[in-house]
């Protein structure tokens, strides 16, 4: 594989997979292959342009490899991205409404009942004494605090039970999808299962997400605009050094660029 006469090894492609995941070894080498490509276009552009790099720092004080800093400097200088009006970011933001939503938490609690043993007679017990504690609490707040002082085998049991306030997919499915079943204040009337045993759930309330207004995110959306149009234009850039020079090996477009 070559850019504009210089050979890019094998030995390099194989280095530079790494940066590379991809669910086959072909497309991880072609994608490696491309980005080694595309960093020595815009090297060579650098070098043609007269166009020096000062290598900077990363929040944890390392320093840039030279000639990523001289790719930097290079798209700093050539690539001017479009700076969205607000017109462009209240269409976004009515596009796409639902990303400024923030999310729905459930305050919640439990009491794990653990079998004493791993088969079937030790998870039916341990089902049956969680069915009891159902009985026994029903949907009286203080009643299920003192039961899951006294009886849950998580940590949580030092805080009543508590969960605190849990985000969609925090929790595994099944007691996810039991505290989406219960009303505020509610306990639940079946125990749920889960590898650790058999849960006595209660919601105690939920707490509902907002959507955030236009004011508030309108510098975020900018942000997002720009950066897209950077990468539009970048693309774009690339695209035309690779039709202008000569390229062997690789596919370098826009798209794949």
């Amino acid at each position: 594989m070559s850019v504009n006469g210089v050979e890019i090894t094998p030995e390099a492609i194989a280095q530079e997979i790494q940066y590379h995941p991809a669910p086959d070894a072909e497309t991880a080498w072609t994608e490696a292959a491309r980005a080694l490509a595309v960093k020595e276009l815009l090297l060579q552009e650098a070098r043609r342009l007269g166009i020096e790099g000062t290598p900077e720092q990363d929040e944890g004080g390392r320093a840039e490899e030279n000639e990523d800093a001289v790719v930097r400097t290079l798209l700093e200088e050539v690539i001017k991205p479009a700076l969205p009006d607000e017109t462009e970011c209240r269409r976004f933001y009515e596009a796409n409404v639902a990303r400024f939503r923030t999310p729905d938490l459930f305050d919640a609690a439990h009491i794990l009942i653990e079998p004493e043993a791993d088969d079937e007679a030790g998870w039916e017990a341990a089902r049956r004494q969680a069915e009891k504690i159902i009985h026994e609490v029903g949907d009286n707040q203080n009643a299920f605090a003192a039961a899951a002082r006294s009886m849950s085998g998580c940590a949580s049991a030092q805080q009543d039970g508590s969960l605190g306030q849990i985000r969609r997919g925090e929790l595994v499915g099944s007691i996810q999808e039991g505290l989406e079943a219960l009303e505020d204040g509610q306990t639940g009337r079946e125990p749920v299962r889960s590898r650790f045993g058999w849960h006595v759930l209660r919601l105690h309330r939920r707490l509902p997400g907002r959507t955030l207004p236009f004011e508030h995110v309108r510098d975020k959306i900018a942000d997002t605009l720009e950066a897209r149009s950077w990468s539009v234009e970048s693309a774009r850039y690339v695209a035309g050094l690779a039709a202008n020079g000569k390229v062997e090996g690789v596919l370098i477009d826009q798209a794949s660029s």
